[in-house]
C-alpha cells in the first residue's frame, strides 16, 4: 500500500503525517510513502488551471496507476478517485474504520465529548460521513454540530478562497468555531488537513482524526 501524504500534511501539518504513520505501524499495515511526492493536483484543478492540472495528473498516474492508495487529504481523495482514471484509493477514514472493525486496532472509550466537521471533500462531495464517526466513538462520544453531514459548513479554506480571499476565509472558520463551541465540546476533530489548518483557534483544540486517535485513544502509548 502507498500511503499518499499531500502537500499539507507534509509540509505544513507533518503531525497529521506522523500519527497516519503511527496507526498503520500499529496496525501492521505494510505500506511504504513516495520520497519524492508530487501535488495531487487538486488546488490547479479547483482554481481554474486546467491543462497544469492535466499535466500533473498524468506525470502522477505513471507512479501511482498499480498501487492501492491510503490518503490523508480529503481534498487528494477526491481529486484521486475522481479526477484520476482507475486509481485505487481510499481515504484514511475510511480505513481506518476498517482496521477498527476487524480489530487491528483497538482503542479504549473514554467519557470526552467531542465534535466532527465535516469536510466539503470527503462529505457532500464524496458521501463518506459514517466512517469518520464510527472512528471517533470507538474512542469518545461524538456531539453534533448545528450543521453537519450533507449540511455542513464550509471551513473557508478551500477552492483557492484561503488565499484569494483570507479575510471570508477567516470569516467562514470563525462561523464554523462559533457553531463547534456551542455544542460545547472542547475538541473539533476533522478529517482533512485544509479544515484543521483553517479551524485552528486560541479556544478550542482542533485536531485531524489521527492525531485525535493517537492522543485520546492511547496509541502513542502503545508497542
Amino acid at each position: 500500500m502507498l500511503y499518499f501524504r499531500g502537500c499539507t500534511a507534509r509540509e505544513k501539518q507533518t503531525d497529521i503525517s506522523e500519527a497516519t504513520e503511527r496507526l498503520l505501524d500499529l496496525a501492521g499495515v505494510d505500506y511504504h510513502v513516495l520520497e519524492d511526492e508530487k501535488c495531487c493536483g487538486s488546488v490547479l484543478l479547483r482554481t481554474g488551471f486546467q491543462k497544469e492540472a492535466e499535466r500533473q495528473i498524468e506525470k502522477n498516474t505513471e507512479v501511482l496507476k498499480d498501487e492501492k492508495i491510503i490518503t490523508s487529504c480529503a481534498g487528494c481523495y477526491k481529486t484521486l478517485k475522481d479526477d484520476y482514471d482507475g486509481l485505487d484509493v481510499v481515504h484514511i477514514s475510511q480505513f481506518l474504520n476498517e482496521l477498527i472493525s476487524k480489530n487491528k486496532l483497538n482503542f479504549t472509550k473514554s467519557d470526552l465529548d467531542v465534535t466532527y466537521h465535516d469536510s466539503c471533500h470527503l462529505g457532500r462531495h464524496s458521501k463518506v460521513f459514517d466512517e469518520p464517526r464510527n472512528v471517533i466513538e470507538s474512542v469518545a462520544n461524538l456531539v453534533e454540530m448545528k450543521n453537519s453531514r450533507e449540511e455542513s459548513l464550509c471551513c473557508g479554506a478551500g477552492g483557492g478562497v484561503k488565499s484569494a480571499y483570507p479575510e471570508i476565509a477567516d470569516e467562514m472558520a470563525e462561523s464554523r468555531i462559533g457553531q463547534a463551541k456551542q455544542t460545547g465540546c472542547r475538541t473539533l476533530v476533522t478529517s482533512c488537513p485544509f479544515c484543521k489548518l483553517n479551524l485552528e483557534n486560541d479556544e478550542l483544540e482542533v485536531l485531524d482524526l489521527t492525531e485525535f486517535l493517537v492522543k485520546y485513544g492511547g496509541a502513542d502509548e502503545e508497542e
